[in-house]
């Protein structure tokens, strides 16, 4: 009995890959492991990704095991709270990680060269019936011209500041918001030079992170009371 020789190749390189990470990188990080089963996980942040396989959340961040709670699909959206998509994982990570992790940090992490963006402009197959109703989601961001380098960017980024704006519509989100004890971020990575623009609202856009002050915020301008009149001496 023979095999197709690049299949077994590909379930070799798997198989190598689960044996490299338990001889070599878990006896390096085994207490941490052991910690985060001990202590439970308790990661600071929720990473919003798309599921495209150049985009990589830990090397972006720097951030290790029990650091991150991700939550990824076809062009990193949010579904609308009112339950008009349906059933679906990404609420559900979101209302976890808020309700039950109390993450202090939401990012929603777009990038340059996006597929899920590109089929929302060219067409979708007929027989992907499920990515035709999920990347209606993206539709809002989509710009009234043909697709080219800059109109795909600022769709990606587009894209990424809609998303923000729904997870405002996740009560749990708001409130945590409003009091200060969570933020939003919005990213837009750019895979070919290596740079992360970041959404800053005050500045209205994205801004490399190079020269940016923060890691990027949410949709809106935190509110802030109006100052009343000075009192009358």
């Amino acid at each position: 009995m023979t095999y197709d020789t690049g299949k077994q190749d590909d379930e070799d390189a798997l198989l190598g890959g689960l044996r490299a990470f338990q001889s070599e990188y878990f006896p390096r990080h085994q207490q941490r492991f052991q910690d985060l089963v001990s202590g439970g996980q308790h990661p600071t942040t929720l990473f919003i990704g798309c599921s495209d396989s150049r985009l990589v959340p830990y090397l972006l961040t720097g951030a290790g095991p029990g650091e991150l709670f991700m939550v990824r699909n076809v062009g990193a959206l949010v579904p609308p709270y009112d339950g008009s998509q349906g059933l679906h994982g990404t609420m559900a990570a979101v209302e976890f990680a808020v309700l039950s992790l109390h993450v202090k940090h939401i990012i929603v992490c777009g990038h340059s060269h996006c597929g899920a963006i590109r089929a929302v402009y060219e067409g979708i197959p007929e027989r992907a019936i499920a990515l035709k109703a999920w990347l209606q989601l993206a539709t809002d961001a989509v710009l009234p011209v043909q697709a080219s380098p800059e109109p795909m960017r600022r769709t990606e980024q587009r894209s990424v500041e809609l998303q923000l704006a729904r997870l405002m519509d996740y009560p749990m989100v708001r409130e945590r918001v409003e009091t200060g004890d969570l933020a939003l971020h919005g990213w837009h990575y750019v895979i070919e030079t290596g740079e992360v623009h970041v959404f800053d609202v005050a500045r209205g856009g994205f801004v490399p992170a190079a020269e940016a002050a923060h890691s990027g915020t949410g949709p809106y301008l935190p509110y802030t009371e109006p100052k009343g009149p000075d009192p009358v001496t």
